[in-house]
Parts: C-alpha cells; sequence; structure tokens
C-alpha cells in the first residue's frame, strides 16, 4: 500500500522565476528526498503531466506555494483568462498551508513599484484569511530575491513533521530568520575594525561602510547556511542588498547613505551612540594585516 505524500501545487504569478530556479539549485540529496517525500503535483515549469484544470479539480491541497507578485488587474497578469488574484481565492480556500516564495510573493517586491499599476502586492494582502477554513496556520512569508532553496525544504519538512511552525513579526519562520546576514559574515574583522573594502569582488575589507551592505540589519541565515553549500554574496565580495525584508528593494542599493560621514543606519538592535564610540575607538588603531591581500 503506497503511503500517502503530502500534496505540493507551486503556482507562479508575476515573477522572473528566481525562485524556481533557486529550487532546482539545491543540495541534489535533500531535493530528492523532497521529491521521496513530498507529492510534487504542479508547477507550471516543471511538472508536465498535470495542467491548471487538475489543480482546480483537487479536493484538498496540503501545501500552496506562491511565486511572484499578484494582481487582480488582468490588463497586466492573467493565467487561462482568470485573474491572479481570482485563482489564488479558489486554489487557498483547498489549502492547508499556505507559502509566499520570496519577496515578491510577500511584499509584492519590485514589481509593486510599477507605477502604471497600483493594484500589484503580495499574498498576505490579497487573501481573506477568515475564509480560508482548512488553513492551519496563518499564510508563511519565505523572503528572499531568491529565497535560499534550504529555506524552502526546511520550511515544509517541519511542517510535514510538527505540524506548525514559528513566525515572527513578518510571518517568516523564526527559526531561518531569528539571526542577521552579518553573522557568519567571513569579513567581519574588517567590520570590528573599521576597515573598508575597497571595491567589489576582493575577499579584504568590510563592505558596510561604503558598498551598501545590509548584512548588520538583514534577517537571514545567508553567510551561515552557504548558497550552493560553498559561497555568499558578501564572500564573493558584494554586499547584502538586504533582500529578506519588508522595504526591499531600496533606491541605490549599492551605496551607503550617510549623514555628515555617519551611516544613517547603524547595526540592528544598537544605538548611534554606542557605534560611534565603538567606531573612534576602532579607528585610533591601524592593523597591518588588516591592510593587506590576504593572499599575496
Amino acid at each position: 500500500m503506497m503511503k500517502h505524500k503530502p500534496k505540493i501545487v507551486w503556482l507562479q504569478a508575476i515573477t522572473c522565476n528566481g525562485n524556481t530556479h533557486s529550487l532546482l539549485s539545491a543540495n541534489p540529496s535533500r531535493f530528492e528526498l523532497l521529491l521521496n517525500t513530498f507529492d510534487f503535483f504542479y508547477h507550471p515549469s516543471i511538472t508536465t503531466e498535470k495542467t491548471l484544470d487538475d489543480v482546480l479539480n483537487l479536493k484538498e491541497i496540503d501545501f500552496l506555494l506562491l511565486e511572484g507578485a499578484v494582481t487582480s488587474n488582468k490588463q497586466f497578469y492573467q493565467i487561462s483568462d482568470s485573474s491572479v488574484t481570482d485563482l489564488l481565492k479558489k486554489v487557498s480556500k483547498k489549502s492547508k498551508y499556505i507559502i509566499s516564495v520570496g519577496s515578491c510573493a510577500s511584499y509584492g517586491g519590485i514589481h509593486a513599484k510599477f507605477e502604471e499599476n497600483s493594484d500589484i502586492k503580495g499574498l498576505q494582502d490579497t487573501l481573506n484569511i477568515v475564509e480560508l477554513k482548512k488553513l492551519k496556520q496563518p499564510i508563511i512569508n519565505l523572503t528572499g530575491c531568491p529565497v535560499h532553496p534550504e529555506w524552502i525544504l526546511q520550511t515544509l519538512f517541519t511542517l510535514k513533521e510538527f505540524g506548525v511552525i514559528s513566525l515572527d513579526m513578518q510571518s517568516r519562520p523564526k527559526d531561518i530568520y531569528y539571526g542577521l546576514a552579518h553573522h557568519g559574515c567571513t569579513r567581519n574583522e574588517y567590520f570590528e575594525w573599521k576597515v573598508e573594502a575597497k571595491s567589489f569582488g576582493h575577499k579584504e575589507g568590510c563592505l558596510f561602510y561604503e558598498e551598501g551592505c545590509r548584512g548588520p540589519m538583514t534577517h537571514s541565515n545567508c553567510n551561515r547556511i552557504l548558497w550552493n553549500d560553498v559561497n555568499t554574496k558578501t564572500r564573493a565580495g558584494m554586499p547584502c542588498i538586504g533582500c529578506t525584508e519588508f522595504d526591499f528593494p531600496r533606491d541605490n542599493m549599492l551605496e551607503t547613505k550617510k549623514n555628515i560621514g555617519i551611516p544613517s543606519e547603524v547595526p540592528f538592535g544598537i544605538n548611534k551612540r554606542a557605534y560611534l564610540t565603538i567606531t573612534g575607538v576602532a579607528k585610533t588603531f591601524k592593523i597591518d594585516r588588516l591592510n593587506k591581500k590576504l593572499i599575496e
């Protein structure tokens, strides 16, 4: 007798497919475990045997995942003559868990800045949760541009095993988003001694002071659970752009906004006076080792 596998339906709205690409970049062993554990019933780009009509005919969906921002305006986006909003309202009522995959599905993302259509938004602002009688816990936001594939897998396996996952104030899983991208950054010694990076793409220097790095203000575990198991933006010499936060994307993301030479925003949870005091002390010292190339 075949064991029941929880059914996953993945829908796409206004999206660049970045989160799909990210999922397909998951650790191969973990991705195989996902396919062996769950019934990946529908994805418009991955599954071939099922259609959207098959999804609409389902009586129940265990996990509904949405990638992309939502609009009810069919002039800008529609699927099979239906608006994304109408489609979501139908399938969400069948779903036990609903997960917004990515910052666009969570908050509208970059698409919400499109001035010709003010109707673009995230999933939570689209659905009326009171109408979702089968829902076992509030809508979950997996923010990021894109989402780390392991965050998707970890959330699905946790819900399958325990039936519930603890969320923060932004409806993100606490276990994934409790820390900062700064934690685990290999440039932290440069941050402590206020040694700035000279440009992008190098191993040396901190990217916070000039290059706009948001690692000390961004909730994610990017520098603890590495991308492709080997790397992160900051390790590759590019600043964290804060893509897991609700205000992403911001203007001028590759520069640090300052006022009289002082960063407008200081690391999360640290008041500006304490930050300036520590910075002043650190800058009175010059650590020769940190001003040289790591590999000569």
